[in-house]
């Protein structure tokens, strides 16, 4: 895997013009900060220092305002400085030539709030997608080792950066499932069954869910080619037979006949065992799991191709060039392929790229080899 074939791989990714860039964060409270605010470049940032002193957390804060909640921890009281009784993220970005200011804050006790503007959103699902961004971090390896729901999540949210109406109706779905989960809990403490009642429940879990499997299905249809030319560029085709398999229960039946079906189990477990909610993404390298038959390098392979397919498809859909975050990208990618990323600036304009590492002398040696701006913080 040389430094060419990784290049051609982000070149391929990061094709079309700027139009979006985060010129300022300001942070209270967040996380280990108490307060702090920066002024970015528009092309290259790289945020330098020991383990610890709280780089990942402001690429997460930027990954906050995109999307509302935190990539390594989305529970918000654990986002708060300790000791403290809030936090606030603020960025101000430049979106098509035009200033957009981005506040999430969140107070013990109370709701979170998404303002954009001055104005808060009534909804979060409606700001999800306004500020597409791509993070490429070390904790992307639980889309290999976690359960279902990681990939599933993976899934979800790489759609719902183009597609609203897919994130509304996921969220209607799991309120359904909520209540239907409820209704079994209470059929089972109260020894009763009202089979009209769970009737409402199915049908409307069968109408969002057939939308919904439906949408996955045509998404990693789309997907897989844009991964598969990733993977190929980024092992220098090596021939490996990598493969994403979409896998649902409803490819065999419909939903609707699928809860009726397992209705004797669901009331056993008080909880709905089928549905969408079970979907998942298997990764497999020669036909096995590259969980169990895929070497370091190899799923590191597979993850950076992954998160470079998003980044195209997202690219793509949203016409717009997504931010991205590369969390301590010498962990994934060895110094003279990190150099070749940001090279890239010489060649194309693309969007906003910023770069976390524990060895400042490394990333400015790369980022100076290029001539271009950039900005290096010291924390």
């Amino acid at each position: 895997m040389d430094a060419l074939t990784v290049f051609k791989a982000f070149d391929t990714a990061l094709r079309t013009p700027l139009c979006m860039f985060l010129n300022r964060l300001s942070l209270v409270n967040y996380k280990n900060f108490d307060s702090l605010i920066l002024e970015f470049d528009p092309v290259i940032n790289c945020l330098v220092g020991n383990n610890g002193v709280g780089k990942t957390n402001i690429l997460d804060a930027i990954y906050h305002l995109s999307y509302g909640k935190s990539y390594f921890n989305p529970v918000s009281t654990q986002n708060i400085r300790y000791n403290a009784e809030f936090f606030m993220v603020e960025g101000e970005f430049e979106k098509d030539e035009r200033p957009e200011k981005i506040i999430c804050s969140y107070k013990k006790g109370l709701k979170k709030v998404i303002k954009r503007n001055g104005k808060a959103y009534e909804k979060f699902s409606d700001h999800i997608g306004f500020l597409p961004l791509v993070i490429i971090s070390p904790a992307d390896r639980d889309l290999i080792i976690e359960g279902s729901e990681t990939r599933r999540k993976f899934i979800d949210g790489v759609i719902s950066q183009s597609d609203r109406l897919y994130l509304q109706n996921l969220i209607k779905y799991n309120k359904v499932l909520s209540q239907r989960n409820s209704l079994l809990k209470y059929f089972s403490a109260n020894q009763t069954f009202d089979a009209d009642a769970l009737a409402v429940y199915n049908e409307q879990l069968h109408t969002l869910g057939t939308g919904i499997h439906e949408k996955r299905k045509a998404f990693v249809q789309e997907f897989i080619p844009i991964f598969k030319e990733q993977y190929t560029h980024i092992s220098d085709h090596a021939g490996e037979d990598i493969m994403l398999r979409y896998e649902s229960q409803l490819e065999g039946d419909t939903l609707i006949r699928l809860l009726e079906a397992s209705l004797e189990k669901d009331r056993a477990l008080q909880y709905t065992s089928t549905g969408i909610h079970k979907d998942d993404l298997v990764f497999t390298i020669a036909e096995h799991p590259i969980k169990k038959f895929g070497s370091q390098g190899q799923q590191k392979t597979f993850l950076i191709a992954l998160k470079l397919a998003q980044f195209h498809f997202i690219k793509k859909q949203a016409k717009t060039t997504p931010i991205l975050l590369l969390d301590d990208i010498f962990d994934k990618l060895d110094e003279n392929r990190v150099a070749q990323i940001v090279a890239l600036v010489n060649n194309e304009t693309f969007g906003q790229i910023f770069i976390s590492d524990t060895h400042k002398d490394r990333t400015e040696k790369v980022v100076k080899s290029i001539h271009q701006s950039y900005k290096i913080f010291t924390l």
